[in-house]
This record gives C-alpha cells, structure tokens and sequence, in this order.
C-alpha cells in the first residue's frame, strides 16, 4: 500500500502498545497483516481485559478511557485511538475494534492497497 509511513508506523504503533499495555504478562498478542481483495487488512488481536460493551461506542473518543482508573496506573492521554482512527480515515480506511470483557480485544484496519 502507500501512504505516509510514519503515521502508518504510529498508527501500528498504537494498536500493538495498547494490546501490550492492556494485557497481562505472558498472554499473546497477534499481529496479522493481509490482502483482502482491493484492501489491506492489520488485525491487532490480545488476550487482555477487554473492554466493557458501554464504553465501545466512545473509543475513539479523544481523551476518552474505558478504564480511568487503570489509565492513570499506566500513562497516557487517551488519545491513541482517536489518532488512529484518523491516520486510518486519513488513509482512507476504516478501523473497527470488536471486545469482550475478561477475554480481549481485536482491532481491524483496513485500508485500500496499491495494484
């Protein structure tokens, strides 16, 4: 695909520090990377905590955390996401984020790929 490469490279930067960051040690944390048709498809899967079904609607909220009290603990701005999506959206993709509380997270860019 082309695109900026450095806000690409935050953009993988985020989802993979955020699995990291909200898993416990020792769980996996996947990354794949695929074609699917006219996209490119990163999938960012953890095993971590998951995050409650009434905070998914404002994930990418800026400044915006599902877990305040965690998210203190461990730093941040509560931005990330909301980056995300826009380095996504500036690429011309799309980011979606499908969780379940106490069994993970999976992240879902998809952006349009170079012939």
């Amino acid at each position: 695909m082309s695109g900026d490469a450095t806000r690409l490279r935050e953009l993988v930067t985020i989802l993979i520090d955020n699995a990291i960051k909200y898993s416990d040690p020792g769980t996996a944390v996947r990354v794949d990377l695929k074609r699917n048709g006219s996209s490119a498809e990163l999938r960012v899967v953890d095993e971590g905590r998951g995050i409650e079904p009434g905070a998914l609607p404002r994930i990418f909220d800026r400044f915006f955390r599902a877990d305040k009290a965690r998210s203190r603990e461990m730093g941040g701005t509560g931005l990330g996401l909301a980056i995300a999506k826009w380095i996504a959206e500036a690429h011309k993709g799309t980011i979606a984020i499908d969780s379940t509380p106490g069994r993970g997270t999976a992240v879902k860019v998809e952006l349009p790929a170079s012939a």
